[in-house]
């Protein structure tokens, strides 16, 4: 795990609040990943820290709302772009807000009700379950 995101999960308090910067739960801290939010990864190779900054990251739950959040990118960049400008809000506020996490969940939900039927070439629903395994509120 980088050093960015174990000091972004302090600040946060996320371990002791049980869910990432999307409303995610999480076992174990290191199911955690660092998401690019202002700068993408794939933008950031000539940088000497790649982007892994504290104002360029939030925090998520790798399996399930940070991939979550590019299967949104593919097939929705404007709701993809509107939870990011909450994510980077979170950000400059440095805490979890719930208000903005309810904003979160409104997109998502309303992505699950338009993208809900979509399916993969494989068969497999683009929703996952773990996609919906959010807090209640």
């Amino acid at each position: 795990m980088r050093e960015i995101t174990k000091l972004m999960i302090n600040e946060f308090n996320i371990e002791k609040l049980g869910y990432d910067m999307m409303g995610y739960t999480f076992k174990n801290i290191h199911e955690l990943s660092f998401h690019h939010l202002i700068i993408p990864k794939r933008l950031c190779y000539h940088l000497e820290n790649r982007g892994y900054t504290r104002d360029n990251g939030a925090i998520l739950n790798q399996s399930s709302s940070h991939n979550y959040l590019h299967t949104i990118e593919i097939y929705d960049r404007d709701k993809f772009l509107e939870i990011t400008k909450y994510l980077v809000e979170e950000n400059k506020m440095g805490k979890i807000d719930i208000e903005i996490i309810k904003e979160i969940r409104d997109i998502l939900i309303e992505f699950e009700n338009e993208c809900g039927d979509i399916i993969k070439p494989n068969g497999a629903s683009i929703i996952k379950k773990e996609y919906k395994n959010r807090i209640n509120l």
